[in-house]
């Protein structure tokens, strides 16, 4: 038996081989990494000093203070309160299922809140644009993430600016709100302007002043840590404050009226009649608008939008009713400008009214009539139906439409008023395009009572008024008195209405101010206690339709298809300073429903002196 013995010279061969192949393989690969790092470290230096620089420090938009909102006192009707939101950047989040599974462990989620947080994800949106989760944190929610901050990357807390409304539902529809921005929106506005702006102004004043009061953004350059959040500002450009709005409206007023109105739908409007300033715009029911600024929830929309109310619905600017006897005052000067009478001229008035050859009769509020010495004075205190009847055939159409219009019916004539309706002042032309048939003499008999096709809002009938109480002196509507200080100046104002003789404006004043005055006014329970001088006119706007032969019976009918109430006043007579017009909805008695709460709000401006101190009033 033979053993092989080693060869120590060929084993030491070998391993110089392998060992001269090892040191040369790891050679090369330690040039290939000094190549690598000489390439990274000299030529793309720059490129990778930007993109580190640009993963430590990073410029961030600072979003603007939304201008404030006062009434004329200076109460305070929209401010900015501090308040914490939990955010998340999704890009850097790796397990967004994990990450809001431990959030809400921690805080508390709500399916809706998570639900709405994904389609926002999933929406259209800026990159590393942090996406709210949750709104107005408590103290321990905020220390519960801040202990867990390790574990959620990409999540953080935000303390902010949220808008709200100290006086609620009494400002509701005529403020507005602000909302979170949705996709339509943020594609629309102007993207570096509102780059770290998440709510705008929806309806309303916050609308249609959203450019004066959303400001400018600011920015800041920041220092942050692999996850994101913020160690240190380095820079910082603060944004430019939105400016500030002073109204027309007077808070002591708008809630005087919504106290009112507690229980019944309706609206009221009033204006100063030297400047068109829009002192109280009430539509009611209402809503509470703080709810709609971090976003609804479904149960608390579904709520109000199926509501039979229809509190979401601003009544004041695009409520459209039959303008009913309040019609009369401008109808009568319309009569008496086309010369057809005068005040003297008597009519007798059986209780109804017909036109030859027309098998029709035309009723009178009153049965059996109002007697046989009727002239414009006494038609106007008593509402007298055939009066009206009689003039409107002989006037027609072709007269009455244009001086009505000279009042702004038919029209929005609002200065800063952007969502309201013109609501309908027909004519010939109207009806032919919209109903396919000719004007007859009934339709110009049923416009001099406020009914038929006619349609009028509360600002229009307001703003008639007011118009009327200045004697054709024109003032748009307009909510906002100063902007920053400076007053909202009408660079388009609507051509003053000059009557052949301006004594018919004084004497109409005397007509509508025994309305309240006389015996048999229509709104005689108003003089009670009165301690100036109102002009007023009552109306009735018929919401079901009565045969010709039957009496109009409150206690047939359901509650919502009685007849609407509405008053139309100013005061005082020879001064005037306030002009209102009110609607109730099936409170068909005006002189005990429209009238009452027009006549507070009167009150409470006349003989009321408000504070100036820029407080809140106690109501």
């Amino acid at each position: 038996m033979s053993f092989a013995l080693k060869d120590a010279q060929i084993e030491k061969q070998i391993f110089a081989k392998r060992a001269y192949l090892a040191a040369f393989f790891v050679f090369v690969l330690v040039c290939v990494l000094a190549g690598r790092m000489a390439f990274l470290q000299v030529s793309q230096h720059d490129l990778y000093s930007s993109k580190s620089e640009n993963n430590r420090v990073q410029l961030q938009p600072v979003p603007p203070i939304r201008g404030l909102i006062f009434d004329r006192n200076g109460v305070l009707l929209a401010e900015n309160l501090p308040s914490h939101s939990l955010t998340i950047v999704p890009e850097r989040v790796k397990d967004m299922d994990k990450t809001l599974g431990l959030v809400h462990s921690l805080v508390g989620l709500t399916d809706e809140e998570a639900e709405t947080f994904l389609k926002k994800v999933n929406s259209y949106r800026r990159p590393y644009e942090a996406i709210p989760l949750k709104y107005r944190l408590n103290e321990e929610q905020i220390a519960k993430i801040s202990v867990n901050n390790y574990f959620l990357p990409g999540v953080q807390v935000e303390a902010e600016l949220v808008r709200h409304y100290p006086m609620g539902e009494d400002f509701a529809h005529v403020l507005g709100y602000v909302g979170q921005m949705n996709e339509r929106e943020k594609k629309r506005l102007d993207p570096i302007r509102y780059k770290a702006t998440r709510r705008i102004g929806k309806i309303g004043i916050e609308r249609y002043y959203e450019d004066e009061l959303h400001g400018q953004v600011g920015y800041q350059k920041v220092e942050t840590n692999a996850q994101g959040r913020i160690l240190k500002v380095l820079e910082k450009q603060s944004p430019i404050p939105g400016k500030n709005l002073i109204l027309n409206l007077d808070a002591r007023l708008q809630r005087a009226a919504m106290e009112a109105f507690k229980g019944r739908r309706g609206s009221l409007v009033a204006m100063e009649p030297n400047t068109g300033g829009v002192l109280a715009m009430v539509s009611s029911p209402s809503f509470d608008p703080n709810l709609f600024v971090n976003g609804i929830s479904y149960n608390a929309y579904n709520a109000l939008r199926d509501s039979l109310d229809v509190p979401l619905f601003d009544r004041a600017t695009r409520g459209q009713y039959p303008p009913g006897s309040t019609m009369k005052p401008f109808i009568g000067l319309g009569f008496l400008e086309t010369g057809i009478t005068n005040w003297k001229e008597e009519i007798a008035d059986p209780g109804w009214y017909m036109l030859e050859n027309d098998e029709r009769v035309y009723r009178d509020w009153k049965r059996k009539g109002h007697g046989e010495h009727i002239d414009l004075r006494q038609a106007i205190i008593q509402s007298c139906d055939t009066y009206f009847y009689e003039m409107s055939f002989r006037t027609g159409i072709d007269n009455l439409h244009p001086f009505l219009s000279k009042f702004g019916f038919g029209k929005n004539m609002g200065l800063d008023i952007g969502n309201a309706l013109p609501a309908l002042l027909p004519d010939r032309e109207w009806k032919k395009k919209y109903r396919g048939r000719a004007w007859y003499a009934g339709d110009t008999l049923n416009l001099a009572l406020g009914q038929g096709y006619m349609l009028a809002t509360p600002l229009q009938l307001a703003t008639a008024m007011n118009v009327y109480a200045a004697k054709g002196n024109w003032n748009r509507a307009k909510l906002v008195n100063l902007i920053d200080g400076k007053p909202l100046e009408d660079d388009n104002k609507p051509e003053d209405l000059i009557i052949k003789d301006p004594a018919n404006w004084d004497k109409m004043n005397q007509a509508m101010e025994g309305v309240i005055q006389h015996y048999l006014g229509t709104a005689k329970g108003l003089r009670r206690n009165l301690k100036y001088r109102i002009a007023g006119k009552t109306g009735t706007a018929q919401v079901v339709g009565i045969k010709q032969n039957e009496e109009y019976d409150s206690e047939a009918l359901l509650e919502r298809q009685r007849d609407h109430a509405l008053f139309v006043a100013f005061a005082p007579v020879d001064a005037p300073k306030i002009a209102v017009a009110s609607v109730v909805e099936n409170g068909e008695s005006a002189g005990s429903t429209a009238g009452p709460i027009a006549k507070l709000v009167l009150d409470k401006f006349i003989n009321e002196v408000p504070s100036r101190k820029g407080i809140a009033y106690d109501f």
